[in-house]
């Protein structure tokens, strides 16, 4: 089994987003109710992402296809990818999307999770050099620069971090928030970010990795260490990572190295754990990639990176409660 995401990963995972992109159920809302005008179904409510039984997965499987298509332009699926996009982002449709964000009520929706998913989508736009992302980007810019707003907004007053792996991390959604503020040049988020992720995590250290808990899908020891990779400086890094995982060459804490277990895949949470360990596979390859040549710790998480990566690549389909969302992070885990 190869370890890179090749074309045909590729043309798999882009045919399991096509068949979810646009299928509306069955969907699970997060919806709050200011009045009986607010009782709608989820494509009223979200006219391009109402897909992918849940908004934020509807976000990522857009941020897929279209990097499927700037890593393999030839790939079977792109005319469909190209058509699928072409026919949901447009103003109209992305204005209501807008104005689902701009009701007072809304202002927490999908922090932060959805927040940077929605910024690494619109990051992977930019990056793309055919006319239609450049059109695409354009129409979701008014979506992006809302979720820039609520970033600004809540990190000056979120005194602490959130340490769980389900959508509410806090370290998941800055890496990603990072990246398109790098991306895109916006300096002003960019050290917003940075500033933030200093006031959270350079004190840690002695991770004891109290993980995994039974729903989760990303790792909070990891993700915390993959964020400050791109935070700190190399040097500054290094040495932060061996205080926070300080025997992380020794193989501890040894539930970093054991691929979750997953006994339900027809469970949605318990489903989750698939995308654990290849959310971890992509952190401890992103680790080993951050660390300098010939330290003993590299070799030690690109095995586990591998380990983690078999024990899920076979289960990104299968049933719709993973299906809808395993592929954006076994792209991650084979890109990283």
């Amino acid at each position: 089994m190869t370890d890179t995401l090749t074309a045909a990963h590729a043309s798999r995972f882009a045919s399991l987003a096509l068949a979810h992109l646009t299928r509306e159920y069955p969907n699970k809302l997060t919806h709050s109710l200011a009045g009986p005008q607010d009782v709608q179904g989820p494509r009223a409510l979200h006219p391009v992402f109402y897909g992918s039984y849940d908004w934020h997965s509807c976000v990522h499987g857009y941020w897929l296809v279209s990097r499927l298509i700037a890593r393999f332009p030839d790939l079977p699926e792109a005319p469909d990818i190209v058509a699928v996009i072409d026919e949901h982002f447009t103003p109209e449709k992305m204005a209501g999307e807008l104005a689902y964000l701009d009701l007072p009520h809304n202002r927490g929706f999908e922090r932060p999770y959805g927040w940077g998913w929605l910024l690494a989508l619109a990051a992977q736009l930019d990056s793309l050099s055919t006319p239609e992302a450049a059109r695409w980007a354009r129409t979701l810019a008014p979506v992006t620069e809302a979720f820039v707003e609520r970033f600004e907004e809540f990190l000056p007053k979120a005194t602490y971090p959130l340490r769980v792996g389900t959508h509410f991390n806090t370290a998941f959604a800055l890496t990603l928030a990072l990246d398109f503020a790098r991306q895109t040049g916006r300096t002003a988020l960019a050290a917003l970010i940075e500033e933030t992720a200093r006031r959270w995590y350079l004190a840690d250290a002695g991770c004891q990795a109290w993980e995994p808990s039974g729903d989760e899908f990303l790792s909070p020891a990891l993700m915390e260490a993959v964020l400050m990779s791109r935070v700190l400086p190399a040097g500054e890094f290094v040495e932060w990572f061996g205080r926070f995982l300080p025997d992380l060459a020794a193989r501890s804490p040894a539930t970093l190295f054991t691929p979750a277990t997953v006994t339900d895949r027809t469970d949605g949470k318990i489903a989750h754990l698939d995308g654990l360990n290849l959310s971890r596979a992509w952190c401890q390859r992103t680790l080993a990639r951050a660390l300098p040549e010939g330290d003993a710790r590299a070799a030690v998480l690109r095995e586990a990176a591998a380990t983690h990566l078999h024990t899920a690549l076979d289960h990104v389909a299968g049933d719709y409660m993973g299906e809808h969302w395993l592929a954006t992070f076994a792209t991650l885990a084979l890109e990283a």
